[in-house]
């Protein structure tokens, strides 16, 4: 009988949390966290670091243990490596896989062939190895399949983004097709891809499969994290893995100007880190049904000048001066799409309680940062590329 719940990417700023919750959550299920540790490889090697220090995996353990949480395991592993999944399937044999481990920063992905080609062997030989290992170790009808991709695989369409399937009409007929083609970076390709593999898996297989389509995600603390600061996630705040909230959070902590891309008023999908895990945590449960499930993770888009916006008022009330200052675009895209986006089955799954706002998250990220603001000042340099940091060379002084 299958037993345990796999988290790939247990080491990672979803990952770490969702690990913690699922130990808490199923005290009667052994959580078997699986990392090789790659995102603190990739942000060194652009030259960033976490604003918030984290400690080591075995450090994060033993402070899970001494909190009271005996059912949460780590192991190092490359789940690239098909021959160390299909091992960790047949010997863990999971009653639910909830895959986190992924490159996930789309401007990493743009930087050179080398990293496009990373991202996507890395992205889509992960999620194949592990759903093949399933079907291979005989677990697809007894185990349930949860994938993070992203809301990027969507675009900026002109049309309402339903939650993974598109009604078309055509001269001939009608039909309801998987919809996840028009991302913007090899990043969000990448995660097409995976849903490609998903949806092939359930359809030849029958393996239940939820997809979280995961919006941007913002916030730090879980509620266990609070009282050890060994069991905190990390926080990026670079060019490259920092998200946009983040980033201004930052910013705004060492009184640097919240560059804002072109015109601002594009759309961008956003959900707490708290709602993110919370959804993952319920999703475990939901009854194997031989289905591909989508679920848009997001409470709903806001415009980046709204969020710069808030973070320049949550900055002024801490007595911060603040400004906010447009740059021209470094990316390919519609700076005035607001983006549409049906969100119902992932709020049905979260018992339709209200999500976390974007201006409680912008509060709860700077009472993070605050006691590590020389860190932050130290991290000024990876706020922009290198590229950006050219063209406003006055905004570094």
């Amino acid at each position: 009988m299958p037993g345990g719940i796999l988290v790939t990417g247990a080491d990672g700023y979803v990952g770490w949390p969702t690990a913690l919750a699922m130990a808490l959550r199923y005290p009667n299920d052994q959580i078997i966290g699986v990392d090789n540790l790659s995102r603190r490889r990739w942000v060194e090697e652009i030259g960033g670091a976490s604003a918030i220090p984290i400690f080591s995996s075995r450090e994060r353990i033993d402070a899970a243990q001494n909190s009271g949480i005996r059912n949460l395991v780590m192991l190092d592993g490359d789940l690239t490596e098909p021959h160390f999944v299909r091992r960790l399937i047949r010997v863990h044999r999971p009653r639910a896989v909830v895959h986190l481990a992924a490159q996930p920063s789309a401007p990493y992905s743009q930087i050179s062939l080398m990293e496009a080609n990373y991202t996507q062997f890395n992205n889509n030989q992960s999620t194949r190895n592990l759903l093949w290992g399933l079907k291979e170790e005989k677990l697809v009808e007894e185990c349930r399949f949860l994938i993070t991709t992203t809301t990027g695989v969507y675009g900026s369409p002109s049309f309402e983004i339903p939650e993974g399937f598109l009604n078309v009409q055509t001269p001939t007929g009608s039909g309801c097709i998987p919809f996840h083609q028009l991302g913007g970076s090899w990043y969000h390709i990448s995660r097409s891809a995976d849903a490609n593999n998903c949806w092939l898996a359930n359809r030849q297989w029958g393996l239940s499969i939820t997809d979280l389509r995961t919006a941007i995600v913002f916030g730090t603390h879980s509620p266990i994290s609070i009282d050890d600061g060994r069991l905190t996630t990390r926080l990026d705040v670079d060019f490259y893995f920092g998200v946009v909230i983040h980033r201004f959070c930052a910013m705004a902590m060492v009184e640097f100007p919240l560059t804002v891309y072109g015109r601002g008023e594009q759309g961008k999908p956003l959900v707490s880190l708290k709602d993110c895990v919370d959804s993952l945590v319920e999703a475990v449960d939901v009854e194997l049904d031989g289905k591909f499930q989508v679920l848009n993770q997001t409470m709903g888009p806001r415009r980046i000048m709204q969020i710069a916006e808030a973070v320049k008022e949550a900055g002024n009330a801490l007595g911060l001066s603040v400004e906010i200052r447009r740059i021209p675009n470094p990316r390919v895209e519609d700076e005035t799409h607001h983006m549409r986006i049906v969100n119902e089955k992932f709020c049905s799954l979260l018992k339709n309680r209200p999500l976390v706002d974007v201006r409680e998250g912008i509060v709860d990220l700077m009472q993070a940062m605050s006691p590590h603001r020389q860190r932050v000042v130290a991290l000024k340099s990876t706020f922009l590329s290198s590229d950006l940091r050219a063209d406003v060379a006055p905004l570094s002084s």
